[in-house]
């Protein structure tokens, strides 16, 4: 199975920003001595072209970017320090996003240990995101002839607004954002379909209204590839959410929206989007879990370790 990461490429962050890295540096890590896969089978692609960027976000945005031309406004909302690193990260997450939905059309599922940069709108970075990878991803892979219709499934405890806005009234992509009410992004946008969720949801709550709205959008909409952001921060200790998930209900979360798109034989490339626990190790493990989950969905999973 096809597993991409960017692991590789290290920025500076501000000195109580360490674990919003190192959770993937951990990631990579567990993955490796799981034996679930060999350093050289995680792969990292090239960074995208601008060319490639600029299908989604603004050229003077961009350009803005390329060279930190942003003002003391754009940094606060960003939330980051901008380095050429942090932003070559970026072009690289899009990248194995956009690789992980053409290995998801060739062998059913693949795998992005990273991606969901969902808060990035055409023209400005926004909560943590630079470059919004699954919106370039779903363009690029209409644009390019891959399929005619996206669904992008976010499945973080924030809105994806950034995804949203983006694709207002585009009939070829469906964004299905299930979220935190009362949580960030505190201006939402209008997905396709929003279902926002009260504090404290448990387990059987969220499934019950994740199954309705899937049921929702598949009525009408026949999507040809699903991008899921499987977020980590719906856990009931994630320090930025608010809901109350266990580890064993967001194991049944993926269960729920892998089997619904294998039974279909739909293409599913999937991301991990946020994930912020108080105990780092409480976030790797729910990662992990997600990772062991794609594999089970696998054609080839008789001959993968788990």
């Amino acid at each position: 199975m096809k597993i991409f990461h960017s692991d590789r490429y290290d920025f500076p962050l501000h000195e109580d920003q360490d674990f919003l890295i190192s959770k993937y540096q951990l990631l990579v890590q567990k993955i490796i001595a799981s034996g679930l896969a060999k350093p050289e089978e995680l792969l990292i692609p090239p960074a995208a072209p601008y060319g490639l960027i600029t299908q989604i976000h603004t050229p003077n945005y961009v350009e803005h970017l390329r060279h930190g031309d942003l003002t003391p406004q754009e940094i606060r909302d960003v939330g980051l320090p901008w380095s050429p690193q942090i932003i070559e990260r970026a072009r690289v997450t899009a990248a194995a996003t956009l690789e992980t939905c053409r290995w998801a059309l060739k062998e059913g599922v693949a795998l992005h240990l990273g991606g969901g940069t969902h808060h990035a709108f055409a023209d400005r970075a926004k909560g943590f995101c630079w470059l919004n990878d699954c919106a370039i991803a779903a363009r690029a892979m209409i644009t390019d002839g891959w399929v005619k219709k996206v669904l992008i499934l976010d499945c973080d405890v924030h809105q994806g607004d950034g995804t949203a806005a983006i694709f207002r009234n585009d009939p070829d992509i469906f964004t299905f954002s299930i979220h935190a009410k009362s949580t960030y992004p505190y201006h939402k946008e209008a997905s396709d379909l929003d279902i926002e969720l009260p504090v404290d949801t448990v387990d059987r709550d969220y499934l019950y209204a994740l199954e309705k709205g899937l049921n929702k959008v598949l009525q009408n909409f026949r999507p040809e590839l699903v991008i899921y952001l499987a977020g980590a921060d719906i856990y009931a200790d994630d320090r930025y959410g608010c809901l109350a998930l266990s580890q064993a209900g967001i194991g049944l979360r993926d269960q729920l929206v892998l089997n619904r798109f294998a039974v279909t034989k739909t293409p599913v490339a999937v991301t991990l989007a946020g994930g912020y626990a108080k105990h780092i190790q409480e976030t790797v493990q729910i990662h992990f879990q997600t990772v062991v989950q794609v594999i089970k969905f696998h054609p080839d999973r008789d001959h993968l370790p788990l």
